[in-house]
């Protein structure tokens, strides 16, 4: 099974980029970064410049966006950064994307996002990010460019849990990404996906769960996560306590394979509490045990 998994913060407050290299020597198979920039506050950086710093320090570990928000930037300039990137790495982006999960923030009210629409203009987005990216000549709000030197269209992961994210995915993606979902509510998933595909005669996408995991013993902050969940997310309670992966290598190992038959070929996990090179090794071990 792939695994990938966010960076560690330093004890400044910023992205420990040396970290990818520890998760490369560990067999991860991508370093994923978040974007969650809402201005308020909330300590929170660009994504594409951590991935550009974890691509200067590693050779072989993916470069993955877990998610960027398309309806936030211009497509040009998302596909010129994701070039860039394929360039700067040697081809091992990949593109995960959504429709964002914080409209009316400061920051996106500040740079002008818009708050409605935004699933049609991520699928404008998709229709011809591809087309940017490997350097053809393409119309993107009425004005047609091309964009050099051209790159290898990376893998793209189509983030969100409804319908209408699944079927994104079936027409645009390589995969599809759920998040904070159990194995049980992720096979019912599974099957509709393919009922997509099938309706709209496409191939059927990959399955990547996106969740957080908490492998110390912490548990102040296991109950401060489902905490979260049941007051920010609106899960119930028994839901809550089930999200987040805990436990040793065996442990984790046996939450992956019900994944894994639920569906899912791919696991990207924010390692939250502390020790994070501990928790690191212990998903590694976990997934050695598949």
């Amino acid at each position: 099974m792939r695994i990938s998994t966010t960076l560690p913060m330093t004890e400044a407050g910023v992205p420990d980029i040396a970290m990818a290299r520890r998760l490369e020597d560990l067999g991860y198979d991508a370093v994923s970064m978040a974007d969650i920039i809402t201005g308020d506050g909330s300590p929170a950086f660009d994504p594409a410049l951590v991935l550009a710093g974890a691509a200067a320090v590693t050779e072989r570990i993916g470069i993955e966006f877990g998610v960027l928000t398309l309806p936030l930037r211009p497509t040009a300039w998302v596909a010129a950064q994701v070039q860039t990137l394929q360039h700067l790495s040697g081809g091992r982006v990949v593109l995960g994307v959504g429709i964002g999960g914080f409209p009316g923030s400061p920051f996106w009210r500040a740079v002008g996002a818009p708050l409605r629409g935004r699933g049609r203009r991520t699928d404008a987005a998709l229709r011809v990010l591809p087309g940017l990216v490997r350097g053809e000549p393409t119309e993107v709000e009425g004005e047609e460019l091309s964009l050099a030197p051209a790159a290898p269209v990376p893998p793209i992961l189509i983030g969100g849990d409804s319908e209408a994210a699944m079927r994104r995915a079936v027409l645009y993606g390589d995969g599809w990404v759920p998040s904070l979902i159990g194995p049980a509510a992720l096979a019912e998933k599974a099957v509709r996906l393919r009922e997509i595909a099938g309706e709209l005669d496409r191939p059927v996408p990959s399955i990547s769960i996106g969740g957080h995991a908490i492998l110390v013993d912490d548990p102040a902050a296991v109950e401060s996560f489902t905490r979260s969940l049941v007051e920010v997310h609106g899960m119930a309670p028994e839901e809550a306590t089930a999200v987040p992966f805990t436990g040793g290598p065996a442990q984790v190992a046996e939450r992956l394979h019900a994944y894994s038959e639920a569906g899912a070929d791919t696991a990207g996990l924010s390692l939250d509490g502390g020790d994070w090179i501990r928790q690191a090794e212990v998903l590694a071990e976990a997934r050695a045990l598949l």
